[in-house]
């Protein structure tokens, strides 16, 4: 049976991935055949001796430009009917709670990790159907953007967390940051765990979870306040 969600990974350095995603709850969601992460040398779809797979950007300027050629052969070779490809770019949609939802329930995603100064745009004009930014600065490399972004996109595949729930506790879940955390022991160097956390009462916990989140949107991101009132 073949993973709910696969993604193919185009790098010049694929074995920067292969670390990242062996390990803890994506490890085990790949084990257990939910997701499925391959990650491909781009230098494999190269024709020349020296598998070149950038070149310097015409108009002049600094670095490297990934070449159309092999992003061309390698995205057609690896693209299904159906499948979603996905530039990570500092340029592209800024990836977030919705947008990762949103992406998890695709069956096949093509992540073109870009380096140096980019892509060459014919490759973002006719065969990228999105593009996706992990925040408001760059990489030297767009790899370990990709793991990001499935690491991101993983959480919501029916089965890889043990506990649903947790989506509902994250933060950004309901536009609001997370409340705080406590674990045992109960008191640790004269700092006690908050008295209602071990009152055993449900719905005062639940409150006051709720308030601490409240504010702390209110003092750190205040735009995610301003951002549902505004589609409300």
């Amino acid at each position: 049976m073949p993973a709910k969600v696969q993604f193919d990974v185009l790098s010049l350095f694929p074995s920067m991935l292969e670390g990242i995603v062996k390990e803890s709850i994506i490890g085990r969601a790949i084990a257990n055949e939910l997701i499925d992460v391959r990650s491909h040398d781009l230098r494999r779809w190269t024709d020349d001796k020296h598998r070149i797979a950038d070149d310097r950007p015409f108009g002049g300027g600094p670095g490297m430009v990934l070449k159309p050629e092999p992003l061309f052969e390698a995205i057609e070779e690896l693209r299904q009917n159906d499948s979603e490809v996905i530039y990570m770019a500092p340029d592209g949609e800024v990836l977030s709670r919705a947008l990762s939802e949103e992406l998890s329930k695709r069956k096949h995603m093509v992540l073109i990790s870009g380096h140096y100064e980019g892509i060459d745009q014919r490759v973002r004009d006719h065969l990228v159907t999105r593009e996706v930014s992990i925040g408001d600065f760059v990489l030297t490399n767009g790899t370990l953007a990709a793991a990001t972004l499935i690491d991101a996109v993983s959480r919501f595949v029916p089965g890889v967390l043990g506990d649903r729930e947790s989506l509902t506790q994250d933060s950004f879940a309901s536009n609001r940051l997370s409340f705080p955390q406590y674990t045992r022991p109960a008191e640790f160097r004269g700092v006690s765990v908050p008295e209602i956390l071990l009152s055993g009462d449900h719905e005062a916990i639940r409150q006051w979870r709720l308030e601490q989140a409240e504010n702390k949107t209110l003092s750190r991101r205040p735009d995610l306040i301003s951002s549902t009132k505004t589609s409300s």
